[in-house]
């Protein structure tokens, strides 16, 4: 249940900060947008680090898969697109193909074991939930 209820508020923050972002870049510019939130999280995340326990920097470079490193890398990217897509589309449709393509790309990571992921069988039944979410987005978007 808390694992729910904790998807349900990331889904939620992201939809928020996606209006926040893209409106701090229309009055800013996309990189100075983009790079506020990204400085501004890593602050919250030093005064968690104090707060917390102060596990060992260090630790990071013995991960044992480098490339997930990037994650913040991607953390950017993410931004970046976010802000984009949510100012040509609005925040309800670009959150809706947003969440689409999440869903299809984690189907995907997991049906081929990617990233040290456990490798799950194909289901028939996830394929159609997929593409009954598709036709509701198209539900959605259609005008009159």
């Amino acid at each position: 249940m808390l694992g729910i209820l904790t998807a349900l508020l990331s889904g939620a923050l992201m939809s928020v900060q996606g209006v926040f972002n893209t409106e701090v870049t229309k009055q800013t510019s996309l990189w100075v947008s983009t790079g506020w939130v990204q400085l501004s999280a890593f602050i919250v995340c030093i005064v968690a680090w104090f707060c917390t326990g102060r596990q060992e920097i260090g630790a990071l470079w013995q991960v044992d898969q480098k490339y997930t490193l990037l994650g913040g890398v991607i953390g950017a990217f993410i931004t970046i697109t976010v802000i984009q897509s949510m100012g040509s589309l609005g925040p309800a449709r670009a959150a809706m193909l947003i969440v689409i393509a999440q869903l299809a790309v984690a189907y995907v990571i997991e049906l081929l074991g990617m990233f040290g992921v456990e490798k799950q069988p194909f289901e028939w039944r996830k394929l159609m939930g997929m593409a009954i979410a598709i036709v509701g987005i198209v539900i959605f978007k259609w005008d009159k």
